[in-house]
């Protein structure tokens, strides 16, 4: 009975302690750094902003079309990153669940069986003059406990949590990724559709010309030249078709990469059917955080980086331990489960690290380059992010603009296709003209398209880079 309460007594003045020596304890709590964000970051002085931006919208409702939402849903499910991102969260989640576990005491059970013999030239052998065996059994449960004094068990469960939390952020930037990547393939295919199409009508207006040329010939109108130009024009229109081809089926095997399957023919609906129903309301720079994951990701690393600094930092001071030991012992199995087979021990001290190698200043000073470094990057996704805002908004702003441009233009070259023909079935001008005409339609129209794709694809950009993509 004295000795249980000897235990207790000693058990009662660790704890008192440990109560005194953690009430001095003065653990640093993560802050944000301030003015990481500057309210200009965006550069849109003269564009409206709204505390609730477009980033906060479901994919759903940014990209229409059932077909692409069926191909964006399907690489969801199916695409590898995605599911080697949602090992990373296991993984990560795994390691977050072992520092929860760091507070519990450590136990170890079970049992175990001792021989020995000493030697007969040593001291103790020739002392007994004969060799004797000694078989010991027992069954020894130990317990180990460490105090976190100084906040180096909670530093570690933080950054682990840190680190948990960013890679969920990274599920979530691939996500964006994938969304912005599927929905950016399947316009481009649509784009490229539509320059097929345009291409094809123009190989066959081309041969109507190259037939009308070898007439004129024919009626001394016109030379072997011209003959000989349009002709080439149609081998350079089938020519630009093989290649748009290639264009098609390359394309159309890196979005199957990205719907997780095996090559095949991309189902998709036309170009013109198409809209990006993207109002321009940014809501407030500081949105970023909340929104884009690669931002919080970087903010997480940073979190991760100061609490390993707390945890290298408590590596300088003492550590308390208590260990105990317990159990049954005897050299014979028949006494094994006495009473007098009981034996425990109970241990507790506090260590004080004196010379380690430098090994713990040395932690200490990599753990603050950590965290500088992953300040720096924190600040420099936040920048990237404002860039990318910024070159988003200024291509998407302008494509309408650049389109009706384009469009004004076409009329003019294809005006031009006719007045030009016009006048050289009179003999009043050089085929020359109109081949340029004809060359310079082509390109105009194609141009519209890639305009129309190039405003579907800023408007993605701009989605993504405020963040949206992955609710």
């Amino acid at each position: 009975m004295k000795s249980i309460l000897n235990i207790i007594k000693g058990i009662t003045f660790s704890v008192a302690v440990l109560a005194a020596v953690s009430s001095c304890m003065a653990r640093k709590e993560y802050h944000r750094p301030d003015n990481v964000v500057d309210e200009k970051l965006y550069r849109t002085d003269m564009l409206p902003a709204d505390s609730t931006n477009i980033a906060n919208v479901s994919w759903k409702e940014i990209f229409t079309d059932p077909v692409l939402q069926g191909h964006i849903t399907k690489a969801l499910e199916n695409n590898l990153d995605i599911r080697i991102a949602l090992q990373s969260i296991n993984s990560a989640e795994a390691y977050l669940k072992q520092s929860k576990a760091a507070y519990e005491p450590t136990v170890t059970v079970g049992p175990g069986y001792t021989f020995q013999t000493q030697s007969l030239n040593t001291q103790t052998g020739r002392l007994f003059g004969d060799r004797r065996y000694i078989n010991q059994l027992d069954i020894t449960a130990s317990i180990g406990f460490e105090a976190d004094l100084w906040g180096k068990l909670k530093a570690q469960e933080k950054a682990q949590l840190a680190s948990y939390l960013g890679t969920v952020a990274a599920h979530k930037a691939v996500k964006s990724d994938l969304v912005a990547s599927v929905a950016s393939a399947y316009y481009q295919l649509l784009t490229f559709d539509e320059q097929k199409r345009i291409i094809t009508e123009t190989i066959k207006v081309r041969e109507q010309n190259l037939e009308t040329t070898k007439a004129l010939k024919t009626a001394g109108t016109l030379t072997e030249v011209a003959v000989q130009q349009s002709e080439a024009l149609v081998y350079n229109a089938k020519s630009m078709l093989i290649d748009i081809d290639t264009q098609i089926q390359l394309l159309e095997n890196t979005m199957s990469l990205l719907l997780g399957e095996p090559s095949h023919t991309i189902e998709r609906s036309t170009l013109t059917a198409q809209t990006v129903p993207i109002d321009v309301k940014l809501g407030y720079p500081a949105q970023l955080l909340a929104n884009r994951p690669d931002v919080m990701r970087a903010e997480f690393n940073l979190m991760n980086a100061f609490e390993l600094t707390n945890s290298a930092k408590a590596q300088f001071y003492p550590t308390l331990k208590i260990t105990g030991n317990g159990g049954i012992q005897s050299l014979d199995i028949d006494h094994l489960f006495s009473v007098n087979s009981l034996f425990a021990s109970v241990v507790g001290g506090l260590a004080q690290p004196v010379l380690n190698k430098r090994t713990i200043r040395t932690n200490y000073e990599v753990s603050l380059a950590n965290q500088e470094t992953a300040y720096l990057n924190f600040r420099k996704a936040i920048l990237t992010a404002g860039k990318e805002v910024s070159d988003a908004i200024r291509v998407y702003s302008v494509q309408d603009q650049y389109i009706d441009l384009k469009q004004k233009e076409l009329v003019n070259y294809k005006n031009s296709v006719n007045f030009s023909q016009e006048l050289v079935n009179y003999g009043m001008a050089n085929y020359l003209e109109v081949l340029n005409a004809s060359v310079n339609s082509l390109n105009a129209e194609l141009n519209i398209a890639n305009a129309q794709y190039s405003k579907m694809k800023a408007g993605v950009e701009l989605y993504q880079a405020l963040g949206g993509g992955w609710k």
